[in-house]
């Protein structure tokens, strides 16, 4: 029964919350937002006819807080949530409450999301819909022999997965039975007996990503609303999206389109999903998972079929009919920007921003939440804003990405805007000359992000194991500066170690340099990327956190000798996991943290009594299939 969305509680932040606010406006329907005392001057805090306070510092204080925003429900006197993507937007329990409290959820019945929540339920649904999911075992598993026989059977790499990993968390490739019962000797012995929540899959190591965005309404009507290309990923976290994907046989496209129908009829699904899948070179298309809720990169999807989704989602929401999508009209790419250097694997980084510049011009779309004074914390998610780019065909909009990048500046936080130079002119991407099939989804990480791979350590992948940095730079670490020859403006770059030679001679003659605004105030750390020197590490023991963060796991105990390369804790940081090992051999003499603690780039973690062992101490992501 149709119903009317009157007013919108938004249970968000950030750009996908004024995304919201900015089409309920056009609806003509009153919008009510929160905030985190760190949103407190966000721009969708403005725009919302309402806001409410969430006290708090922590996720589980603030945007995590259900029995809070019921509340706010039923204070504001809104009869609708909208939960953006991440958060609660995934939660069963939460959406059960909004529909208990007599508001309407935007979004998939509680038990469709249910049957989708976890990788291994997902997988059963698939199969219900005889949809192929990757070759694995949709069960929990507890004996290492179930595990090498199905390595052996399927062959190696395999993935451990949890169940209720999402956005990368909890996927560990494993190359070899050595590694592999190592990780089930290390995971059995973890808080909780956790090894209980994970499954095995084979890993497909060259395939691409490739999802439909999809919609169905309480009618029955379902529509695809366009294909995408989420291949570009690092740390199983999309950077790079395209609509339509690109280069796939239309027996694909049909194939991936019936697919999703299934799987949304199999569960009653009603409203707006992605169905993701792996794409194989030989033609294979695998089932991933279903997202039941709008996606990051759903503008792309927006561009090239013409419609609001957001608007679909409402309408569909309050028991209206769906859109039927149009045939795609031209090539969209989406930008994510982060506050992330590519100098350093894209760690996460915080900071204020000093200056922005925004590009424009034909087919350019700007999706952000921030503005110049803002100041990026670590505590919540690294993307500041999407740069949306669109021309009649992709060879077009790949050029206009290049110019929009020209245009693009962002200064006070590390951005990967130079590395989408260096994308956007590489013919494995581009495929100006023919290779159609070369950008896989490790292929960022291996051309770009971890070029020397060293030995695995802690059953870890070995492109991303202990000790590993960062791929070296092409060219140094430069500054540009604007200057004028016989009234000619000149750009001139310098190498920065130029730059800070000179600087330094300057300061020794007493000549002073410009103050620069302190970039992450509060955070100056995980600004900088101070990390512990390994060195150092390998000879006092003292094992420190090289970014701030939060604590997920800790792998050893007081008193456990360990390895050099074992994994000792798992650090949390902007959606992200991070391995800090051993850098040598010795016992555990003290823990100094535990899960969900919260620590400062520098603080102490663990401490060892270093066997006289030298080697590197560090931190890295690991090594995913999907996002």
């Amino acid at each position: 029964m149709a119903q009317t969305v009157k007013k919108l509680l938004i249970a968000n932040r950030g750009e996908i919350a004024l995304r919201v606010v900015r089409t309920a406006k056009e609806m003509g329907i009153s919008t009510v937002a929160v905030y985190a005392e760190q949103d407190r001057d966000s721009q969708y805090v403005d725009m919302a006819d309402e806001a409410y306070l969430l006290s708090g510092d922590t996720y589980k204080d603030t945007y995590l807080n259900e029995d809070l925003l019921i509340d706010i429900l039923r204070r504001s006197g809104a009869n609708a949530v909208h939960p953006g993507y991440g958060f609660l937007s995934e939660v069963p329990g939460f959406a059960q409450k909004v529909e208990a409290a007599g508001a309407i959820w935007v979004g998939p019945h509680h038990h469709a999301l249910t049957e989708l929540g976890d990788k291994i339920t997902a997988r059963r649904v698939a199969m219900r819909a005889k949809v192929p999911p990757v070759p694995g075992i949709s069960e929990p598993v507890t004996d290492v022999r179930t595990l090498l026989d199905f390595a052996h059977t399927h062959g190696y790499p395999i993935m451990m997965k949890r169940t209720d990993g999402g956005g990368g968390h909890g996927i560990t490739v494993v190359r070899a039975d050595e590694e592999l019962r190592r990780f089930y000797a290390n995971h059995d012995a973890l808080q909780g007996g956790d090894l209980n929540e994970y499954f095995i899959e084979k890993f497909v190591d060259k395939a691409r990503h490739v999802e439909t965005q999809s919609g169905r309404d309480s009618r029955g009507n379902f529509t695809v609303y366009s294909t995408r290309d989420c291949s570009v990923q690092r740390r199983n976290q999309k950077l790079i999206e395209e609509a339509p994907a690109p280069f796939l046989k239309p027996s694909i496209v049909a194939t991936l389109e019936e697919y999703s129908r299934r799987l949304f009829e199999t569960v009653g699904y009603t409203g707006l999903g992605t169905c993701e899948f792996m794409v194989t070179p030989n033609d294979k298309v695998y089932f991933l998972e279903v997202n039941p809720r709008l996606q990051v990169e759903h503008t792309v999807s927006e561009e090239v079929c013409g419609l609001d989704l957001v608007r679909e989602q409402l309408t569909i929401a309050a028991g209206g009919e769906l859109t039927p999508a149009p045939a795609p009209r031209g090539h969209s790419f989406e930008l994510r920007i982060t506050s992330e250097d590519p100098a350093t694997n894209l760690t996460p980084g915080a900071g204020t921003l000093e200056r922005i510049v925004w590009p424009s011009g034909p087919g350019v779309r700007i999706d952000t939440g921030v503005v110049e004074g803002d100041t990026v914390s670590p505590k919540f998610d690294s993307m500041m804003g999407k740069v949306i780019v669109t021309a009649q065909n992709r060879e077009a909009a790949v050029a206009r990405v290049r110019r929009v990048l020209d245009e693009l500046v962002i200064e006070g936080v590390p951005t990967p805007i130079s590395l989408y130079k260096q994308i956007f002119r590489d013919d494995d991407f581009t495929a100006e000359h023919g290779h159609p099939f070369a950008t896989t989804t490790k292929w960022l990480e291996r051309t770009y992000l971890n070029r020397a791979p060293s030995a695995a350590a802690a059953g870890q992948p070995a492109s991303l194991a202990a000790g590993q940095s960062a791929a070296p730079a092409d060219k140094p670490q430069t500054e540009s500066f604007v200057i004028e020859m016989n009234n000619r403006r000149v750009k001139l770059t310098v190498p920065l170690d130029i730059v800070e030679n000179i600087t330094g001679s300057a300061r020794s003659r007493g000549v002073k340099r410009p103050v620069q605004p302190l970039r992450g105030a509060g955070h100056a750390g995980a600004a900088a990327g101070i990390t512990p020197k390994s060195g150092d590490a390998a000879k006092s023991g003292v094992i420190a956190s090289p970014m701030q963060a939060v604590v997920t796991r800790i792998n050893v105990s007081e008193g456990q000798q360990v390895a050099k390369g074992d994994l000792l804790v798992v650090l949390e940081s902007m959606k992200m996991e991070n391995y800090v090992y051993a850098p040598a051999a010795g016992s555990i003499t003290k823990i100094f943290v535990g899960p969900a603690d919260g620590v400062e780039a520098g603080d102490t973690l663990v401490t060892m009594d270093v066997a006289g062992a030298s080697g590197a101490a560090g931190t890295s992501g690991k090594e995913e299939q999907h996002d």
